[in-house]
């Protein structure tokens, strides 16, 4: 098959798992017998342009301007593959391309200027439940109202008139939390599919040397709530924290003595070091997608400790692969609890992943939403030359 991968790559100063993610699969394609293009474009190399922020706000706003339909049309896949278009692709020409169309909704940022449908401490659905104008109002798109009105023109419609919702033959969610988000908003569950992201195996088996710490691992930005994870730290369980942010501060100084900051690590590094801590905590307080350290704490043997209210929460209760806590709840309980019951679950974690996040997996579950694509464009195709002979008909 051949498969067309359109991404917008974001800037490698702001580390994106997406980015990762957009990698992986295109590898993983390939190395199932696939011929894979990808079609990219990196705001490191357009950034340059001293103009870049102006075109970049009318392309969003307008959904038009740079588009990879020429190349494509020249490539000529059995299947298109779209992650990102924000914010350097237009999204007006995906509906004048004809053949198959997948799309995967790695945030909610058809939905929401923030793309977290988070603000102020809390989730927020103003904009998808009518208030179009909500995320300009408060300015939700990097704390500005100017930057975030492209944003908010382009959505005033609602997600029912985005070119890509709109188009896409089958559109990727990456979470049952996702689904129900999407639905909610407007889109036909039939037009769902359910493709959890994956992570490569681990490398190593040998039984791990104990640190005797908890992990999180995280960018310090609010919506992680990792600070409101360590206002609350107990004095006597020993945490680290992988990662780096604009909260990095303020974390550092609500932290108590038993916390140890270690900045951001690399994917290789982090992975390989994962086996060695008690467990995952995951504090994140938006919806998330499906994160890739939840993934890889589940390769690594990793239980994992998630608050109510993130896809996380929900696939760790359904899974069996750890705890859901209530930011109400004491936490030195509740580490007490996990510290007695997780070494026990390290196996299960590890055929969680074995059963559901592997590659393998990924490639069949992508396979099936691919040829789900190209049956609808097929029946969409026959359509249109039966109301054509039609109309020849009649005429």
């Amino acid at each position: 098959m051949k498969i067309a991968v359109v991404h917008s790559f974001y800037a490698s100063g702001q580390p994106s798992g997406e980015n990762v993610v957009v990698r992986d699969q295109v590898r993983a394609l390939r190395t199932a017998g696939h011929d894979v293009e990808l079609f990219a474009a990196h705001t490191d190399e357009l950034a340059r342009d001293p103009v870049y922020p102006l075109r970049a706000a009318a392309r969003v706003a307008s959904g038009r301007g740079h588009n990879p339909l020429a190349r494509l049309r020249a490539y000529g896949p059995d299947i298109v593959h779209v992650h990102n278009l924000f914010p350097n692709f237009g999204r007006s020409w995906v509906r004048e391309w004809r053949g198959p169309l997948v799309a995967t909704l790695h945030n909610f940022r058809p939905l929401c200027a923030a793309a977290t449908l988070y603000r102020e401490g809390a989730v927020c659905t103003r904009c998808p439940d009518g208030e179009r104008w909500a995320g300009m109002r408060h300015g939700c798109y990097r704390g500005s109202r100017v930057a975030t009105f492209p944003l908010s023109w382009a959505g005033r419609h609602g997600a029912a008139a985005d070119p890509l919702l709109a188009r896409a033959d089958r559109l990727i969610v990456l979470s049952a939390l996702s689904s129900r988000t999407y639905v909610r908003a407007g889109v036909p569950h039939q037009r769902l599919a359910l493709v959890p992201n994956f992570v490569p195996g681990p490398r190593h088996e040998e039984a791990p040397v104990h640190n005797g710490r908890w992990l999180v691992a995280a960018r310090l930005t609010a919506e992680k709530g990792v600070l409101e994870l360590l206002r609350q730290w107990p004095e006597d369980q020993l945490l680290d924290v992988a990662g780096d942010g604009e909260l990095l501060a303020a974390c550092k100084a609500a932290a108590p003595s038993s916390v140890r900051f270690l900045g951001h690590l690399d994917r290789d590094d982090l992975r390989s070091r994962m086996p060695s801590w008690r467990g995952l905590v995951f504090p994140s307080r938006w919806y998330e997608g499906m994160p890739t350290v939840y993934i890889e704490g589940l390769a690594a043997g990793l239980p994992v400790i998630a608050f109510e209210g993130s896809a996380v929460a929900e696939v760790v209760r359904d899974n069996g692969t750890g705890f859901v806590a209530q930011w109400d709840e004491p936490l030195d309980r509740l580490l007490a609890e996990a510290d007695a019951t997780f070494p026990e679950l390290r196996a299960h974690c590890r055929h969680v992943y074995a059963n559901h996040f592997t590659e393998g997996a990924w490639t069949t579950r992508i396979g099936r939403a691919y040829e789900e694509a190209a049956r609808v464009t097929n029946r969409r195709t026959a359509a249109a030359a039966e109301t054509a002979a039609d109309e020849a008909t009649d005429s």
